[in-house]
This record gives structure tokens, C-alpha cells and sequence, in this order.
């Protein structure tokens, strides 16, 4: 009878303590939210500069998507990044992606993957962290899960 009793408390300690952490991750997780909103990612853009001597090609961007803003949108390259906020690998690859020059005629769209379930449908997006590669129709070109390494120069090596 003693066995069972302590079997149960030290079940119910251990129920108690993954719920203590999970709160504290969850905060984190808010927190890192906050800090997102309070920059906004329109304004984070590539600072290569073009040597070549022709036109300018446009900045490399990091934006938030929206449905208007993807299409009107005239990127070379659209690559859009299913990016949800409870998502570890997803705040890495978006603090590196912050952090590093997006190549000139790139641009990404940070889409909260949430959210936005017909567009995950529509690519076929099944996990967050997945980095998906369109044409200017929004045609599926390539699609990239960099879950394991979220590092934006892997994304570069494996989808651009």
C-alpha cells in the first residue's frame, strides 16, 4: 500500500514539474513574440551591394506574409518560411535569418504557420520550419525542411 502511495506522488511531482516548464517555455516563447512585433520585418533588408556597374537589383527581404503583399511583390526569388512562435527551430531560423544578408532579388515571407492552413495545404506544408521555393505565379518550385540545422545558410545551400 506504501509503494503505491509513493508511486503516485512522485507520478503527480514529476505531472507538476512538466507543467512548471512547460509555463516557463510558454512565457519565453510570449516574450520572443514581443520582440518580433516591436521590429518589423519590412525593415530588415539585405546590405550587398551591387559592384557590377548595371541596374541595381532589388534588396533581399524578410516581411511578414500577407496575401496582398505576396503578390504584389516582384522578387527574382519568393521563398516562403511556415514559421510558427511555440517552434524552437522556427526561432532559430528566423534569428539567423535576421541576423544574415538575404541575397539581392530574394525576398521571404515569414508565414505564421498556424494560421495560415490553406496555404500550407496548398504547398503541401506539413511541419513548421519548411522553407518553400515559388515562381512568380506562386508555383510550387521547391520545398525544404531545414528542421534539423535551422540555419539560414542551410536553407541558401539546399533551396536557393
Amino acid at each position: 500500500m506504501n509503494r503505491r502511495i509513493l508511486i503516485i506522488v512522485v507520478l503527480i511531482l514529476i505531472t507538476v514539474g512538466a507543467s512548471g516548464v512547460y509555463v516557463l517555455t510558454r512565457k519565453d516563447t510570449q516574450g520572443s513574440q514581443s520582440t518580433d512585433v516591436a521590429v518589423p520585418s519590412e525593415t530588415i533588408t539585405s546590405s550587398t551591394n551591387n559592384t557590377s556597374g548595371s541596374e541595381p537589383s532589388q534588396k533581399g527581404k524578410y516581411v511578414d506574409y500577407a496575401a496582398s503583399t505576396f503578390t504584389a511583390d516582384t522578387s527574382a526569388t519568393k521563398l516562403l518560411f511556415f514559421h510558427a512562435p511555440w517552434c524552437p527551430q522556427c526561432r532559430a531560423l528566423d534569428k539567423d535569418i535576421r541576423e544574415n544578408n538575404i541575397p539581392d532579388g530574394v525576398t521571404i515571407f515569414k508565414v505564421d504557420y498556424d494560421t495560415n492552413q490553406n496555404l500550407r495545404k496548398q504547398y503541401g506544408v506539413t511541419i513548421q520550419t519548411t522553407v518553400v521555393k515559388v515562381d512568380s505565379n506562386g508555383t510550387l518550385v521547391a520545398k525544404y525542411i531545414p528542421y534539423e540545422s535551422p540555419t539560414f545558410d542551410n536553407v541558401i545551400s539546399n533551396i536557393l
